[in-house]
């Protein structure tokens, strides 16, 4: 089963796919939300499945959200791949880079991303997103940090690299910040229904290929991720990690960068994919 957020933006209905079959999850849950996680919403939907005590969806065409709703944090690890390291013109981390991005960056999966004013060098970042599941504080091992993970989903942590890297002032966070910089899912698949650390990733730009890798090649996996964050902040059900992007983004010089008119699709095996148009920003 996999889990979705259809509708218009901010009315968006929950709803868990079974066997090709969408169900709606109002009897359940108000949203797939922190609250929903927290009340172990994943095992409960699936009884309810068992029982057959949902009700089929019957609107078609709906717009598809982003799989969880508000995000408290979304938190990001930098240079996760040594390749991507090394295009950036760095060296591989010896500990998880932590960025945060604003919870607000999240949109659906095919919603316009903005292009900012001002902005010269958007780039786009196929990754593997984390979903916590239950709070994680001060965890012994990324062993335990593997039962604080609902579940995984698409994610593009979309950066300006000129805002990022030029007019930073020594931090990243001015380059991944703006509007709509967020796209997620299509849906989010539960922790113990996928490999995270086996899926292959991808993502186009003008239906033309430009990363093409496999989660096996991240730095640092993702129950190592979690553990390692727990040491440092206290990390609430439903938060967003971004786990990081391969090699062969825009920032690398064997690309250009992205402007108003160009798409980009992100996949993961698995996990499904998006696609974005850009446009300008309104004024």
């Amino acid at each position: 089963m996999y889990f979705m957020r259809l509708g218009p933006h901010g009315a968006e209905i929950p709803v868990v796919v079974s066997d090709g079959v969408t169900y709606r999850l109002d009897d359940v849950t108000d949203d797939l939300d922190g609250a929903f996680f927290a009340s172990d919403g994943l095992a409960r939907t699936g009884d309810a499945l068992a029982r057959q005590a949902l009700r089929v969806l019957t609107e078609s065409g709906l717009r598809i959200g982003a799989p969880i709703a508000r995000p408290q944090a979304v938190l990001c690890i930098g240079q996760n791949y040594a390749a991507h390291a090394r295009e950036s013109g760095a060296e591989p981390p010896t500990v998880p880079i932590l960025f945060h991005k604003h919870p607000a960056t999240v949109v659906g999966p095919d919603d316009d991303v903005v292009v900012p004013r001002g902005a010269t060098k958007v780039d786009w970042e196929a990754e593997l997103g984390i979903v916590i599941g239950a709070r994680a504080r001060y965890l012994a091992s990324p062993d335990e940090a593997r039962h604080h993970i609902a579940g995984y989903v698409v994610s593009n942590d979309v950066s300006e690299r000129a805002f990022q890297l030029e007019q930073s002032g020594g931090q990243w966070s001015k380059g991944k910040n703006a509007e709509t910089f967020n796209p997620l899912g299509p849906w989010l698949v539960p922790a113990d229904e996928v490999d995270p650390q086996s899926l292959r990733i991808w993502s186009r730009v003008n239906d033309e290929p430009r990363q093409d890798s496999t989660t096996a090649d991240m730095i640092f996996g993702v129950a190592e991720i979690v553990h390692h964050l727990s040491q440092y902040m206290v990390l609430e059900p439903g938060d967003l990690i971004n786990t990081g992007t391969p090699e062969g983004v825009a920032l690398s010089g064997r690309f250009p960068y992205l402007g108003a008119g160009d798409t980009m699709e992100i996949g993961i095996e698995s996990l499904g994919q998006q696609r974005q148009r850009l446009v300008a920003a309104s004024v």
